[in-house]
């Protein structure tokens, strides 16, 4: 696999090792910042050359608690200062300024300004979390007012992706092979799985990564690594873990006239379902149902729209043998959720249980492809609607099916076709049998758990899918 990794991918792959990735010990960094650095300072003969790093991340990414020692410097000196961070652009209409705030640096959106130049220049600039290398200055302006600037800004993008180029390697792959090399992308060992199935089970906390507008719920016990996956991975997934959720921070604060994380990243994760909060409980409620059902959400005269998938995660009490301890997992989840109307828009369940707990042993080690690149990849696939086309082309239908399950279904068979099967381009790319083995079946298990708990909530709703099948 190694020598397959690097002779198929030989730009995008990286040798990752726990040695190797030690150098990022006490910093919290996400994994596409990680490779990417690791990449830039390992030589040919895949030697690591720490002290450069480290000396690079000391030059260009302050560790937290090193804000008030930049901000000094920048107001002392009066010279600019360049780092390599995450920033949150924030327009202001009521000043017409944008302002910009620097999480990991404790610069707040208070204290900092966007040079009108670069907005022009940078579409991202305008709106919403961005990477990339800053340079910062400080402003005062005749003792008035006194602010950061940002006058200069590097996106963050170390690849032009080529999509075709990612597709043909693929051909060169076994489905078992291509398995093994997501699951390394992920920063996991594939040989801590005991099966295909199990593989493939975990490579579907990917869906949301490739599919627009899947809504998706995952209950497991603690330690399956699902917080890692969707906190981790992309710079396109927003990750929420416990707090209080409202309908100004999800979809459109009308305070400030700015929208909400659902309208910025490809999927926004709630973690630990169960001890989040909900505020204007029954307003957030009919915001979410016509989100998840039509991608559009109302507030006051504002309409929003967005392609970002919803995930809900949160643990699962267990009996010995690995069961859940009740036959309704959704009543694991806050009562926010019980209403079967909204449980109906989610498309499907993973039963996380079912993968095993994480250990020292199944971290990476080896060839795996760049975080960076491979997350740019999943993000990009999202657009790609012949996927769509050939899974429609390919599904029998039945008139009266349920247009919720058909949508689902299809949707869970587009998002396991883009990851399992990038390079087909049309019908005659895949056998039907393969198709229905690795794409349709899996789709119409978890849209069923989420039918079958429904129906144990309100038997009003039917236990019974359509009859969909390969055509």
């Amino acid at each position: 696999m190694d020598s397959k990794i690097k002779s198929v991918f030989p730009e995008e792959s990286v040798y990752k090792t726990q040695e190797n990735y030690s150098v990022f010990s006490g910093r919290t960094l996400p994994s596409f910042i990680k490779d990417w650095l690791v990449k830039k300072f390992t030589n040919e003969d895949g030697t690591l050359e720490k002290d450069e790093l480290v000396e690079y991340m000391n030059n260009f990414i302050p560790q937290k608690g090193a804000d008030k020692k930049l901000k000094g410097e920048l107001m002392s000196s009066r010279s600019e200062q360049r780092v390599l961070t995450r920033a949150i652009i924030e327009p202001d209409v009521k000043r017409n300024v944008f302002k910009f705030s620097l999480p990991e640096l404790g610069i707040s959106s208070t204290e900092g300004r966007v040079d009108e130049q670069l907005v022009q220049e940078f579409d991202e600039l305008k709106g919403g979390e961005v990477w990339g290398v800053f340079t910062l200055t400080y402003c005062n302006d005749n003792g008035r007012d006194s602010y950061i600037q940002l006058v200069n800004y590097s996106p963050f993008k170390p690849y032009e992706i080529d999509l075709d180029y990612f597709r043909e390697g693929r051909k060169k792959f076994s489905l078992e092979e291509w398995a093994d090399l997501l699951i390394r992308s992920m920063e996991y060992n594939p040989d801590g799985f005991h099966s295909l199935d199990q593989k493939l089970l975990f490579l579907s906390r990917l869906l949301v990564f490739v599919e627009p507008r899947l809504n998706m719920i995952e209950l497991a016990p603690k330690g399956t690594g699902k917080t890692y996956i969707f906190s981790n991975l992309s710079k396109y997934g927003w990750w929420i873990g416990g707090g209080i959720i409202s309908r100004a921070k999800m979809f459109y604060d009308v305070s400030k006239g700015t929208f909400g994380f659902i309208t910025k990243y490809d999927f926004v994760a709630l973690d630990e379902i169960q001890t989040i909060k909900f505020s204007d409980e029954s307003e957030l409620k009919g915001a979410f149902k016509n989100y998840l059902e039509q991608g559009k959400f109302t507030v006051a005269n504002v309409m929003g729209t967005s392609n970002a998938g919803v995930v809900l995660l949160g643990n699962i009490p267990m009996m010995d043998y690995m069961r859940p301890r009740r036959e309704q997992y959704l009543s694991e989840l806050p009562e926010f959720f019980q209403e079967s109307a909204l449980l109906d828009r989610f498309h499907g369940f993973i039963e996380g249980w079912k993968l095993p707990r994480m250990n020292e042993s199944m971290k990476v080690k080896g060839y795996t492809l760049n975080a960076e690149y491979f997350t740019e990849v999943l993000h990009m696939l999202r657009e790609r609607g012949e996927f769509a086309a050939i899974v429609d082309e390919l599904l029998d239908v039945p008139p009266k099916a349920d247009t919720r399950d058909t949508t689902a279904i299809k949707r869970l068979a587009v998002a396991y076709l883009k990851l399992l099967f990038p390079h087909v381009k049309n019908t005659s790319d895949i056998d039907k049998e393969t198709f229905e083995r690795f794409c349709l079946v899996p789709a119409l298990e978890k849209r069923g758990i989420i039918r079958q708990q429904i129906h144990l909530i309100d038997p009003e709703f039917k236990e019974e899918l359509p009859d969909i099948r390969v055509g």
